[in-house]
C-alpha cells in the first residue's frame, strides 16, 4: 500500500517505522520544523533538551520496547527522582512512604489514610464502573476526606485543568496513581524514572532514518492543506511545502495525527454526528518558560505546587535528574502551567508571563534573585491535555473515521493512561495493525 501520515509526533512516526517495516510505501508530512511534537527538542549549553520535560515510568514499555528495537538500549538509563510539594510556604519531600509521614501540613491520621488510600489506587487494576462514573473531587472527598482533598489533590486539579477541574473523571486521576506504581519497585520506597542519555531528539532521530532505510519519507516542514475525498472515500492529499509549492498525492490509506479540533478542517465531507464528537474535545494548552540557571533553584527534581496563589503548577530542575554536565554546566529549570487560551496567561508575551512568575518564584525559594537566569525560553503547545470528563470512554471517536481508507489517531484516544509518548507509541503501533489488517 501507499500510505499518507499527517504529523511527525511519536504517534505517527511509529506508525510509518511499523508500516515500512511490512514493506509498505510511506509518507508522512509535519507542519512544523522538526521531529517529535511535543517531545521535540531544542539546544541548551551544547546539549539536547525536551521543549516539554520527559521522562519515562518503569511501566512504559510500548516506547522503551521502540528504544531497544532501534539499538538504543544501551543509552536508556533508570535514575531515582526526588519529588518535592510545595504547601504553606515550605517545600517538603514527598518521594517516600516515610515522607509522606512526616508531611505536618495533615495531622498524622490523614497521613495514615492518604498512603493507605493511596496503595489500594497503585494496587487496584482499573474498574470503570466506579471510577468513570464519578469525578476525582467527589471520589477523594468520599474516601479520602474534604481536609486531604483540599491540601493535596485540588490545588493539583485545578492546576492541570483550572475552572474544568470538577469535571474530571476520576479515571483520570487513578490513571496518574496507578501508573507510577511500576516506577517504585516491590518495596514502593523509591521511584526510578528512564531517560534516554541522549535525549528524546536522538531517539526520533533514528526513528527517522530506520524508516527512510525502509523506503519511507519524511517531509517536513510541509503543509497539508485538506484530505482529497472522491465519492466517500479517502484518494490523497493537498500539501503545501516551505517553498509555496502546492502538490496534490495519491494514498490507498490515510492517517492523520492531528488535535480533534484540526481533523473536520481539514475534512469538510466528515458526517456531522463524527464531526460532533471531535468537536466536544475541550484541551488545556501547555505553556512553559525554560529557565538556563547559574546554581540550582531547589534540590527537587518534580516540585508539585499546591498553592494556587502561585500562577504555575510546577517547578521541574530537570538537572537534579540529569546531570548539569550534559548543558554545558548549567542548572535547567521548566516551570510548567496548563491554561485554557482564554486565560490571561495564556495571553501574554513571554516577557509579561515571565514577570508575573517573578514574585512566586521567591515564594518559593526566597534567595532566588532573576540575575541567576542566564537565559529563559518559552515553549507552546495549545492540545497539550485533554480535559476528560466523565463517562469518557463514549465519547471517544473510532480510530477508523466514517470516511473510507480514512484513519484518526490521537492523544484524545488514550484512556484510560494518560496521554505521552509511551502510549502514543502505543496507539501509533495499534491504528498501524489495524490499517494493514483492514
Amino acid at each position: 500500500m501507499n500510505i499518507g501520515i499527517i504529523g511527525a509526533g511519536a504517534l505517527g512516526l511509529a506508525a510509518a517505522y511499523d508500516f515500512t517495516k511490512a514493506g509498505h510505501k510511506v509518507a508522512v508530512y509535519e507542519r512544523a520544523p522538526f521531529l517529535g511534537g511535543q517531545a521535540a527538542t531544542f539546544d541548551v549549553g551544547g546539549g539536547r533538551l525536551e521543549k516539554g520535560y520527559h521522562h519515562l515510568f518503569r511501566s512504559d514499555r510500548y516506547m522503551v520496547d521502540l528504544i531497544h528495537e532501534l539499538g538504543l538500549g544501551p543509552k536508556l538509563a533508570w535514575i531515582e527522582s526526588k519529588v518535592g510539594f510545595f504547601h504553606g510556604g515550605t517545600i517538603h519531600k514527598f518521594t517516600t512512604p516515610m515522607d509522606l509521614l512526616k508531611f505536618k501540613p495533615l495531622p498524622m491520621y490523614d497521613r495514615v489514610k492518604l498512603g493507605l488510600l493511596t496503595l489500594r489506587l497503585q494496587r487496584k487494576k482499573y474498574w470503570p464502573q466506579e471510577y468513570e462514573k464519578v469525578t476525582a473531587e467527589e471520589w477523594m472527598k468520599r474516601h479520602a476526606g474534604k481536609r486531604i482533598y483540599e491540601v493535596i489533590w485540588e490545588p493539583m486539579l485545578r492546576g492541570k485543568f483550572g475552572v474544568n477541574a470538577s469535571q474530571v473523571s476520576m479515571a483520570w486521576l487513578w490513571g496518574k496513581i496507578y501508573l507510577r506504581t511500576a516506577s517504585r519497585g516491590k518495596s514502593l520506597a523509591k521511584e526510578q524514572l528512564g531517560y534516554p542519555m541522549g535525549s528524546f531528539g536522538e531517539v526520533f532521530d533514528v526513528l527517522e532514518a530506520t524508516i527512510k532505510k525502509q523506503g519511507g519519507e519524511i517531509i517536513y516542514p510541509s503543509s497539508v492543506e485538506q484530505v482529497i475525498v472522491e465519492n466517500g472515500r479517502a484518494t490523497g492529499l493537498r500539501i503545501r511545502h516551505k517553498d509555496g509549492r502546492e502538490e496534490r498525492r495519491a494514498f490507498d490509506r490515510i492517517l492523520s495525527t492531528t488535535p480533534s479540533y484540526i481533523f473536520p478542517r481539514l475534512v469538510p465531507e466528515l458526517p456531522s454526528d463524527y464531526a460532533a464528537k471531535l468537536s466536544k474535545v475541550v484541551y488545556q494548552a501547555a505553556v512553559l518558560i525554560v529557565m538556563e540557571l547559574d546554581r540550582p533553584f531547589s534540590w527537587a527534581y518534580w516540585l508539585n505546587v499546591a498553592d494556587r496563589s502561585i500562577p504555575f503548577v510546577g517547578v521541574i530542575e530537570h538537572t537534579n535528574y540529569i546531570d548539569k554536565s550534559h548543558y554545558g554546566g548549567n542548572h535547567v529549570v521548566y516551570l510548567s502551567n496548563y491554561l485554557a487560551k482564554d486565560s490571561p496567561y495564556y495571553k501574554m508575551t513571554p516577557d509579561e508571563l515571565w514577570q508575573s512568575y517573578i514574585p512566586a518564584l521567591k515564594k518559593i525559594n526566597p534567595d532566588f534573585d532573576p540575575s541567576w537566569v542566564k537565559k529563559r525560553h518559552y515553549h507552546k503547545e495549545d492540545a497539550a491535555q485533554p480535559i476528560i470528563g466523565l463517562n469518557y470512554s463514549r465519547q471517544i471517536p473510532s480510530l477508523k473515521t466514517p470516511i473510507n481508507d480514512l484513519w484518526l489517531a490521537n492523544t484524545t484516544q488514550i484512556y484510560p493512561e494518560d496521554r505521552g509518548t509511551n502510549y502514543s507509541v502505543r496507539l501509533g503501533r495499534q491504528v498501524a495493525k489495524q490499517m494493514m489488517e483492514s
